[in-house]
Parts: C-alpha cells; sequence; structure tokens
C-alpha cells in the first residue's frame, strides 16, 4: 500500500514524500480512509507509530475543500496534554500542508499570550492547543468555536492522568454539537471508554499497537551496581562507549538537575529538562541535544513525554521508574521506524521490587551484565524470590554500546512522555511540573511516517 491509494490529494502527496516518506504505517493505513469519510475514530496508538499523521493528513485533506476560517474561528481543534506534544504536531501540520493554502496556530502556557492572541485574530483552520491555555483564550474572547468542524483529543489517556478531564468537559461545552470527533490514546482504559461515551459517536475503533510491549529494534539490558556508583558509571559508560547522543532518566527534578552537574564536571556536555525549567529553557536545551551540542539530556518522565528526536540511539534508565509501564515508554524514545537502539538501566539492590514489576508487565528477563569495577556490593535479585539468569553477579565482556540482541523476544513499542502541561494549578503546586496522579504505561525515516 501507497500513500497514494488513501484518497489524498497531490499537494499533500508531493509534501509527504518531500519528507521522505512511501508507505503508510498501520495506523495511517486504518485511521486516514476512516477520517476522510467523516467518520469519528476511537484509536488504540503509542507515540512513534505514525498516528500524528494518521490524523493530521486527511484533515489537511478535509479541510483544504472547504471555506477558509473567518477572525477568531477555528475549523479544527486539537488537543493534547503538554507544550512539546504541540509544537510537535504543529511543525507536522507546517510540513504536511506546506502546498496548501491553510492556516495553523499552536497555543500553550507558559509563554506570554498576546502573540496567540494576535495570532487568533484573524482565524486559523487548525488550532493545537493545551487545555489550560485555550481555556484562558476562550475566557478572554480571543478564540470561538462556532465554525468547528473537528475534534481531535490526542494522547486521552494522558490527559486523565495529568488531571484535565474538568478542563476537557468545560472545552466541549463551548463546542458545536455537530462535529467529527477523533480520540487518540495508548490504551482504551475504563476511564477512555467512559470519556468516549460523551464524546464520539459509532466511531471506528482502531487498535494497532499492543499494549505493554517493548519495540523490537530496541535491545535492553541492565547493570547492576550500587546507588552511590550510578553517576561514576554513567561517566564510564559514555566515555568509554564514545556515545554522543544519550537520552538519561531520573525520577526527580532535582535529581536531573544534580546529575546533569555531575557530568558537566566530567567534561560531558549535559543539560537538564523537567517542569522547573522555563519554556525558553526547555527548547534551548533539546535544540542543543539534537544539534549534538550537548551529549547527554537528563530529564524527568513527564519532561521526556512526546521528545522526537530521529535515530535516537541509547535510553539510559539511571533510575528505574515507579510504575512499570513507564519503563515501556522511556525505551520506546530509541529504535524508532525501524531504526535499532539500545536501552540501559543501572539497577541497584534497591531497585528490586521495580525491575521485577518492569520483567512481569514486558514478560522477559532482562540480561545483567556486571561491569568490572563497578562490581555492587549486594547481589542484585528479581523481587520474585529468586534470582534471574545472569543475576547480580555474572561478568559479562559484551560492550555496551553493542548491537547485538540481548535478553528475550522483544515486541513492538509504545513511547514515552513529554514536557510540561498547561494546568497553571498544577504549575503552582508542584513548582511547574503536573506529575500525573497515575502514570499507566521524531519523525524517524522508513516506510511510514513512524515518528509523525
Amino acid at each position: 500500500m501507497s500513500f497514494t491509494s488513501l484518497g489524498l490529494s497531490a499537494p499533500i502527496l508531493d509534501a509527504v514524500a518531500e519528507q521522505g516518506y512511501e508507505t503508510p504505517s498501520p495506523i495511517q493505513a486504518k485511521a486516514i480512509p476512516a477520517v476522510l469519510e467523516g467518520r469519528d475514530v476511537m484509536a488504540a496508538a503509542q507515540t512513534g507509530t505514525g498516528k500524528t499523521a494518521g490524523f493530521t493528513l486527511p484533515i489537511l485533506e478535509r479541510l483544504a475543500a472547504g471555506t477558509r476560517a473567518p477572525g477568531k474561528q477555528v475549523r479544527a481543534l486539537i488537543l493534547t496534554p503538554t507544550r512539546e506534544l504541540a509544537a510537535q504536531i504543529g511543525a507536522n501540520i507546517e510540513a504536511y500542508g506546506k502546498h496548501l493554502p491553510l492556516r495553523s496556530a499552536v497555543v500553550f502556557g507558559g509563554v506570554k499570550i498576546n502573540p496567540q492572541i494576535a495570532k487568533l485574530r484573524g482565524g486559523v483552520d487548525i488550532l493545537v492547543a493545551t487545555p489550560g491555555r485555550l481555556l484562558d483564550l476562550h475566557g478572554q474572547k480571543a478564540v470561538n468555536f462556532d465554525a468547528l468542524d473537528v475534534l481531535v483529543l490526542d494522547e486521552a489517556d494522558r490527559m486523565l492522568d495529568m488531571g484535565f478531564i474538568h478542563d476537557i468537559r468545560r472545552i466541549l461545552k463551548t463546542l458545536p454539537s455537530k462535529r467529527q470527533n477523533l480520540l487518540f490514546s495508548a490504551t482504551f482504559s475504563q476511564e477512555i471508554r467512559q470519556l468516549a461515551k460523551g464524546l464520539v459517536n459509532d466511531p471506528v475503533e482502531i487498535s494497532v499497537t499492543p499494549r505493554n510491549t517493548t519495540a523490537e529494534t530496541v535491545t535492553q539490558w541492565i547493570h547492576p551496581v550500587d546507588k552511590a556508583r550510578k553517576p561514576a558509571l554513567l561517566t564510564h559508560l559514555i566515555h568509554e562507549h564514545q556515545w554522543q547522543q544519550v537520552l538519561v532518566f531520573m525520577r526527580t527534578k532535582h535529581g536531573a538537575n544534580r546529575l546533569s552537574r555531575h557530568l558537566e564536571e566530567a567534561g560531558i556536555e549535559a543539560a537538564a529538562i523537567h517542569g522547573n525549567k522555563s519554556q525558553n529553557a526547555r527548547t534551548k536545551a533539546l535544540d542543543g541535544f539534537k544539534s549534538g551540542e550537548i551529549r547527554v539530556l537528563v530529564a524527568t518522565d513527564i519532561a521526556a513525554r512526546g521528545l522526537d528526536i530521529n535515530q535516537l540511539p541509547q535510553v539510559v534508565n539511571f533510575e528505574l521508574p515507579n510504575v512499570a509501564e513507564d519503563y515501556v515508554h522511556r525505551i520506546g524514545r530509541t529504535g524508532r521506524a525501524g531504526a535499532s537502539g539500545h536501552a540501559i538501566s543501572l539497577v541497584c539492590a534497591e531497585e528490586g521490587k521495580e525491575l521485577a514489576g518492569i520483567e512481569r508487565l514486558i514478560r522477559q528477563t532482562l540480561e545483567r551484565q556486571t561491569i568490572a569495577g563497578f562490581e555492587p556490593s549486594e547481589a542484585l535479585v528479581s523481587g520474585k524470590g529468586t534470582s534471574p539468569r545472569g543475576g547480580g553477579g555474572q561478568r559479562s565482556d559484551k560492550p555496551s554500546g553493542g548491537g547485538q540482541r540481548r535478553g528475550g523476544d522483544a515486541r513492538k513499542s509504545g513511547s514515552g512522555k513529554q514536557g510540561g502541561n498547561d494546568n497553571p494549578a498544577a504549575r503552582e503546586r508542584n513548582g511547574g511540573e503536573n506529575r500525573p496522579r497515575r502514570r499507566r504505561g521524531g519523525r524517524g525515516r522508513g516506510n511510514g511516517t513512524q515518528g509523525a
């Protein structure tokens, strides 16, 4: 199947080809025809499956045939949980709609509102927004939805986890009842289905990504190490294997800051990205990481949500996440769009319970590799009462940066988190980062717009 068989017009097909894509991904092949038919859609799809193009391409096609939006009006509204994801979707809309006379805008909190008001004054065909900032703009009468044709809720499960359900319901009350609704979520949980009852009408249900599985292209292993030796071990691995681009996950903002300082002191260019950082600081850090000026980006789970980095080679779990599903999201930042990637976890004895939860979830035992000079003082056990194969005391001469497959069979992926959110009350409570109450667990080149 090719994009030409999906009913898209020449201007959009040309833009897709210019991005280097020829074959639609599974979510695109199923979603695009349904959206073009005007059907409501419920799709279970992780970031990295090409879901963004799955709804942006047909929306562009439908809007191109209509009348442009009048002043302060919006024809298609895309709601996202975080600033970074909103910016990423906005960039995709610009790329795929470059040959169309359509106007788009992206609005989120953490930046001045007046330029956004000015952009909306002339009307926009597609508006990408975070819930809090959208309500602010609507409250100031800067935007109106009388002309709305399409509503998209992207990463609906994450929006519920981040406490946006009340904002979403307030927004829904302002929208015309006659509209097309597209809901994208990592899973169809009971909460998502409850939300969908009052949102979608006779939807086409699409599910292309098995839940809580990891990508076949991601090689995973762990290094048992004492907690106090983790910073030194990470520094050793970066120098030893000459890693030039590494995304490192931490549990806390303060921990991310400390590790970033440690790496800088060791002569490794590093930056921390989390909710306490200003939007400008986060953008600067991400741009530096993509350009190669920064070798190591140290991120919290929320801040890394939706990061779109082409062919990211390494992801390191400096600390295992408290919620096992977040491990799947974290390592989904690498091995995207068919590219190979490595997911390395530095695990201390105190994290045995978290490790056991992860291994149960992904249904495989992660290979242990003990690094000479960093042997843990206490053997790492699985948390199930027995030591897994290749346990804490096993020595390995395999290079950590190698490409061999480690561990058991890996499966197809969902991907992980993104920075910040737009809930002012939560920002005030948590110092800028709205931590989920309960977390569930780039566009790469290749067949399909997998990173879109």
